[in-house]
């Protein structure tokens, strides 16, 4: 509370050094100039009070303000070849009543305007420069939870697991068949966790280069070997410090390197090759396998005490065929992405596709359905993916007669689809019939809801 109050001339004194101030009631009239401002737009201040604002200073959007949702806002004026840049704030009474708007300018010169920018960009850089290494370790990742599509129970379970692993700290062991999208769950495992700013490192273990396989973990000081960097090398374990190393493929990690492999993770550092001191490292390892590593140990290519080691936090991510009930999705999903690459509009998939897809055992699971209707695509035409847009000669083995798909004397089948009509019917029901309300209560795309509407015959 100030101890001794400004008096009436002390007052406006200070209001007339407010650039281009001015009041308007809630009938937009103008109740309050100050003299700059009446100076500035070349308007009589004293016939000014009680007109309309419109009439006083055309260019104004005061009186909108009086009926928009928000309390604050800023603009450009551009007027009889000058510009200023002014800003509005709503005027509430103690009960929160609307009273006016109030305006006043924070520049009003050119030059003066040329220099908030130059300053503002100055902060800017500044801040990028700041902050640049933190934007390019954010960009070190790809993906996140919300790239993994699948409502089916068995994708809720590796979702939660998933999130349980972000938890901890602990090393995590992704298995799974090529193509179900191991990478995608490591990468989403960094982004929920405690690492996030950190760097996600990534290093595949079948594509080491020959004779450098330890440099490229470990890193290497000036000079340790021929070939070897000037300035020395950092190895992956340093990049990943305080971050996640990936190392993907792990199962095809030389034998020679696995004992080596082990002591950084236990010990948490690292001996570049010619250094004499080790370098702590703070790292979490995120593995990930296609082949059962167990089998490998009884054949004599995989240390145990590694797998042991890594195998702290196991995460096993489905075959494609042990979800289907999730292929509608995943293609909807997939088209939504390539309707933008190839500026198409396809909103629907015919009904044959799914029913080939259901019956089809992908051996090259989510990636391989990728493909195929990346492929399809270019051959579409109009709103529809057709059957006839997949080519006959791909692996897949795509049958030109469907007359074996149109039956389904599955009772599981039949069970499943029942239930799945039940419920949507009862979720349209229960949103007044909104497909978009609906589709967000099913957490599903509004597209994807009109093909599994048209699949189960629900008008």
């Amino acid at each position: 509370m100030l101890k001794h109050a400004p008096d009436i001339e002390t007052l406006k004194l200070i209001l007339d050094h407010v650039l281009g101030l001015m009041v308007i009631d809630v009938d937009g009239k103008v109740t309050y100039m100050n003299r700059q401002c009446a100076d500035y737009i070349h308007v009589d201040l004293e016939t000014s009070i009680g007109k309309p604002i419109e009439v006083v200073f055309p260019p104004t959007t005061m009186r909108d303000m009086l009926s928009r949702d928000e309390d604050m806002d800023s603009d450009f004026y551009f007027a009889e070849g000058r510009v200023s840049f002014s800003t509005r704030q709503k005027l509430r009474g103690r009960d929160g009543a609307v009273l006016g708007v109030i305006e006043y300018d924070l520049l009003q010169e050119l030059d003066s305007l040329q220099n908030f920018v130059k300053k503002y960009t100055h902060i800017l850089t500044d801040e990028l420069a700041a902050h640049g290494e933190s934007l390019k370790k954010l960009q070190r990742t790809r993906y996140s939870i919300n790239n993994i599509i699948g409502s089916s129970s068995i994708m809720r379970e590796l979702k939660q697991n998933i999130m349980r692993a972000a938890t901890t700290n602990s090393t995590v062991l992704i298995t799974g068949e090529t193509g179900t999208g191991k990478e995608l769950v490591a990468h989403s495992v960094h982004n929920l966790s405690n690492r996030t700013f950190g760097s996600f490192i990534k290093i595949n273990a079948a594509a080491l280069p020959t004779g450098l396989e330890e440099s490229e973990f470990f890193g290497d000081e000036e000079g340790a070997f021929t070939g070897a960097a000037k300035q020395g090398k950092k190895g992956k374990f340093e990049l990943a410090d305080k971050g996640t190393l990936f190392i993907d493929e792990i199962n095809q990690m030389p034998q020679g390197l696995q004992s080596k492999i082990l002591r950084a993770i236990q010990e948490r550092e690292v001996d570049r090759i010619g250094s004499k001191e080790p370098i702590p490292v703070d790292v979490r390892i995120i593995a990930a396998t296609n082949e059962d590593i167990s089998e490998l140990i009884t054949r004599g290519r995989f240390r145990d005490d590694l797998y042991y080691r890594l195998n702290v936090f196991p995460i096993d991510v489905p075959p494609l065929r042990a979800h289907k009930e999730d292929i509608p999705e995943l293609v909807m999903n997939k088209i939504v992405q390539l309707n933008l690459e190839f500026q198409k509009t396809i909103m629907a998939v015919d009904d044959k596709v799914f029913a080939w897809m259901e019956k089809y055992d992908w051996p090259g699971n989510v990636r391989e359905l990728y493909n195929l209707v990346e492929n399809a695509m270019h051959y579409a035409d109009g709103d529809t993916l057709r059957y006839e847009n997949f080519d006959m000669r791909t692996t897949a083995k795509i049958p030109a007669d469907l007359s074996a798909l149109k039956g389904d004397d599955n009772p599981i089948e039949t069970v499943k689809r029942d239930a799945e009509r039940r419920f949507i019917t009862e979720a349209l029901a229960l949103h007044g019939g909104s497909k978009t309300r609906t589709a967000k209560y099913l957490n599903i795309a509004r597209p994807l809801l009109y093909q599994k509407m048209k699949r189960l015959n629900i008008t």
